[in-house]
């Protein structure tokens, strides 16, 4: 995915969205900030979030963060084979390191995420 034209989270979450499908994993900036990624707890499949609220974890060496949901959703998919394979978070995280898939409920929510450039202007911040 071309990370130009994902949309943002201000807690370091990436979205992107074909038809009602969310696809949601978390930032290279927020990887770096975490560094030695050590687990990472994925959402439950059939749950529903409403934006901000937490949907699973990542500790690292450093810290335990929460992974918010950045839109309203019930989860459809999680990526199973992520937390046996945590490199791929610093390798690939705008494509193979995708955390979960949600079915959009309110699409209104995305008018709330950042631009690439508003986004990388909020980290700098």
């Amino acid at each position: 995915m071309d990370p130009e034209t994902l949309r943002y989270a201000k807690t370091h979450e990436w979205v992107s969205v074909d038809g009602d499908i969310a696809t949601v994993g978390i930032t290279d900036y927020a990887v770096r900030l975490l560094t030695d990624i050590v687990f990472l707890s994925l959402p439950v499949v059939g749950k529903s979030y409403r934006p901000g609220q937490p949907m699973g974890e990542v500790e690292s060496v450093k810290a335990v963060s929460d992974i918010y949901a950045p839109v309203t959703g019930e989860v459809l998919e999680v990526n199973t084979g992520l937390p046996d394979q945590l490199q791929l978070l610093s390798e690939s995280p705008f494509d193979r390191a995708w955390i979960v898939k949600l079915r959009v409920v309110n699409p209104a929510d995305l008018q709330n995420l950042l631009s690439r450039a508003d986004y990388v202007q909020h980290c700098g911040e």
